[in-house]
């Protein structure tokens, strides 16, 4: 089965490497960026293909893109990790198709940042799912599918890695069949599909005004390897990459308002919020709010 491969982040490394070693699929060529504005976790596969002598294309424009993935005659079209809607013209190319890949329970949570969304939203499940790709975003049917619980310990880099890891396996299995022709597409129920939004800046921005879980699930959400939660403190904007919630043992706090400084430590500071109190464990802060201070 011939293989044109697409992808331009981390995730796309780690299953084209997967299928690479682990199956008898040919990579007939990758497509890729070299440089990437907004991918926070981006990656090119250059260097991988050069490596494998695969042919290769750095991403310019969809014109460019389909005349040179139909000189590769693919068989199939897998297209992990791309901020781009293919168009029917490029993965109609391919005999079986396009396939991609979506870190949700599809038909549920299409669409923007699947896995900031489902932390910052407090699910306890998301889902790793490769499907058909179609004209509308994330409907096409579903080729292999896992449910993937999201513990109270997971922020964005734990279930990243969890993602990638149940990924890799799933991308082997679903090539290993593909070519023995043992898949049986299962079609999305679109009565049960939702889309989740593209993210602004604004909705990183904590407002202490939040109960404290909130807050830090927005913490968890967009830590490492996103672009991290941040506050305004002196007409300054700070990262907040971990916090912990702290457990009060009174009504000592009952009457601070949100957004006050209780404690400063020598890496860390405490600060009142909507219903209770957390801990900033690890900021970019240069500048360590004082005792009694608002942010």
């Amino acid at each position: 089965m011939r293989i044109v491969y697409i992808g331009c982040v981390l995730s796309s490394e780690h299953f084209l490497k997967a299928i690479y070693h682990y199956t008898n699929a040919k990579i007939v060529g990758i497509v890729t960026k070299t440089q990437s504005d907004f991918n926070t976790d981006h990656v090119s596969l250059a260097l991988f293909a050069e490596q494998q002598n695969i042919d290769w294309l750095d991403y310019k424009d969809q014109e460019n893109l389909l005349n040179w993935i139909h000189e590769k005659r693919p068989d199939v079209i897998y297209c992990f990790g791309w901020s781009h809607l293919l168009p029917r013209e490029i993965y109609s190319i391919a005999k079986v198709g396009a396939i991609g890949y979506h870190p949700a329970l599809l038909p549920q949570n299409r669409g923007r940042h699947p896995i900031i969304w489902a932390l910052a939203l407090g699910l306890k499940e998301t889902g790793s799912t490769f499907f058909y790709l179609a004209e509308d975003a994330d409907s096409g049917d579903i080729l292999n599918q896992i449910v993937v619980e999201i513990t109270e310990n997971d922020d964005a880099n734990s279930l990243y890695q969890k993602l990638l890891e149940i990924g890799e396996k799933q991308v082997i299995q679903m090539t290993n069949d593909l070519m023995s022709n043992r898949i049986i597409p299962i079609s999305q129920d679109n009565n049960k599909a939702n889309y989740w939004r593209k993210r602004s800046k604004k909705d990183g921005e904590i407002d202490w005004r939040m109960g404290s879980n909130t807050i830090i699930q927005l913490i968890k959400a967009l830590t490492k390897p996103y672009v991290g939660a941040h506050f305004v403190y002196q007409n300054q904007e700070y990262k907040v990459w971990a916090a912990k919630e702290v457990q009060l043992g009174g009504q000592e706090y009952k009457n601070v308002e949100p957004g006050k400084v209780l404690k400063v430590n020598s890496d860390s500071f405490t600060v009142k919020t909507g219903d209770g109190v957390i801990e900033i464990l690890n900021s970019d802060s240069h500048i360590i709010p004082k005792t009694g201070e608002y942010l």
